[in-house]
């Protein structure tokens, strides 16, 4: 059974990364590149503050609580676990990859990339869907980020879909930490 889901997880991920050209290549970079998207975090930052206002800090300390925990999750404890070779370390696979932007690091399960986005997009999608319509975009986002990290041959996509998961999961964890936190904090302070 493992062997037929390494051999999906490999034949999935060949047909993606062949797909490349010149444009998708840049396109596929950027949207793996962590600091291409500081403008779109300044919006949600903005957003948040606007909605929120002073209870802001709140919602922040909690995003920031919840990358960490998913990074750290992923890259410090799943990848040394686990120890599964990024494709683009497999001897068998090295030279049947197209690799835009490198390789990165030994291991790649889980994706951090996946389950950093998609930790965020479910926990603001949590927060916000009933005070703003479009924020269910963020899962596309977190999508095309995913499917990046397979593009550029950074990841199989079984590493990308339990990154995904563990993302979501966490998500939903911090969300409701969040909610009992902010019940706790929003209760009048009764004066004797």
């Amino acid at each position: 059974m493992l062997n037929y889901l390494n051999d999906i997880d490999t034949r999935v991920l060949l047909a993606i990364n062949s797909m490349h050209s010149a444009f998708a290549d840049k396109v596929m970079i950027l949207l793996s590149a962590r600091g291409a998207w500081i403008p779109f975090y300044a919006v949600l930052l903005a957003i948040i503050i606007i909605k929120f206002k002073w209870r802001s800090w709140l919602v922040l300390i909690t995003i920031a609580l919840l990358i960490t925990a998913s990074d750290r999750f992923t890259s410090g404890f799943m990848k040394p676990y686990f120890a599964r070779l990024r494709p683009c370390h497999e001897e068998g696979l090295k030279n049947l990859l197209y690799l835009a932007d490198g390789c990165g690091g030994s291991y790649g399960f889980a994706s951090s990339h996946a389950a950093n986005s998609f930790a965020a997009a479910t926990f603001l999608w949590l927060l916000l869907h009933k005070r703003i319509r479009w924020i269910g975009l963020l899962f596309p986002w977190a999508f095309m980020i995913c499917y990046s990290r397979i593009y550029l041959g950074a990841h199989y996509p079984g590493d990308v879909l339990v990154g995904m998961l563990t993302g979501m999961s966490l998500g939903i964890l911090f969300f409701k930490l969040y909610t009992l936190a902010d019940s706790k904090i929003a209760k009048p302070i009764k004066v004797g």
